[in-house]
C-alpha cells in the first residue's frame, strides 16, 4: 500500500467489487469515452465481482496492474490507476487513470502517478512508462507534465472511442534514470 496526504493506493481486491461498482456507476458519463470496457464490466455488483476476480488474477500473473485510490480510513473508491500494455521485453508499461467527480483537481492522480512510477521502476523493474492522452484532455496532460513525463509524438488514429472516428493521441514517456 502506498500513501500520500489523506489517500492511499492499493491493488484491487475482490472485496472491492461493490465499491468499484458504485464508483463506476457514479462516474459513468466521464468513463464512457476512454474507459468503455471498464465501464461495461462494472455496471452491476455481479459484473464487478467477475471484473475484480479477473483483475486480481492478472495482477498476480503480472499481466496488468489495477490500483484503487481511497481516502484513508474510508472504503469509497475515489480513483483508479492501471499499469497496462506491459511489454516485459522492452520493460515498458502504460498508465491509464480516472478520478471521481468530487475529487478532480485536487492533485490525487498526480500524486498517485508519482508514487506508482516509483513502484513500477523499483518493484516491477520497468524502464519506460507511458501516458497516452487526447490533446483536449488538459487535466491528463497536466498530470503527465507534473510527473515529468516528456511529450514524445502524436500517435495518428491511435484510439477509437465508442461510436466515434479514430482520434490522434499524444504520447508522453518517463524513463527510469539508471545510475552507472
Amino acid at each position: 500500500m502506498l500513501s500520500f496526504s489523506n489517500y492511499h493506493i492499493e491493488p484491487i481486491q475482490i472485496q472491492d467489487s461493490w465499491n468499484l461498482c458504485n464508483f463506476i456507476v457514479a462516474n459513468e458519463d466521464r468513463l464512457k469515452r476512454y474507459f468503455p470496457k471498464t465501464l461495461a464490466q462494472n455496471l452491476t455488483p455481479d459484473l464487478s465481482r467477475f471484473f475484480t476476480e479477473k483483475k486480481t488474477k492478472q495482477f498476480l500473473l503480472k499481466e496488468e496492474f489495477l490500483f484503487i485510490i481511497k481516502q484513508t480510513g474510508r472504503k469509497e473508491i475515489v480513483g483508479l490507476v492501471y499499469i497496462k500494455e506491459l511489454d516485459w521485453t522492452k520493460k515498458q508499461g502504460e498508465f491509464a487513470y480516472c478520478i471521481g467527480y468530487p475529487f478532480e483537481g485536487l492533485g490525487i492522480i498526480t500524486n498517485a502517478v508519482r508514487k506508482l512510477s516509483d513502484y513500477a521502476f523499483i518493484n516491477l523493474k520497468l524502464e519506460t512508462l507511458q501516458i497516452i492522452v487526447h490533446k483536449d484532455n488538459l487535466a491528463s496532460i497536466k498530470v503527465a507534465k507534473k510527473c515529468n513525463f516528456a511529450w514524445i509524438k502524436t500517435l495518428k488514429k491511435a484510439y477509437t472511442p465508442p461510436n466515434e472516428h479514430p482520434l490522434d493521441m499524444e504520447l508522453y514517456e518517463l524513463y527510469n534514470k539508471i545510475e552507472a
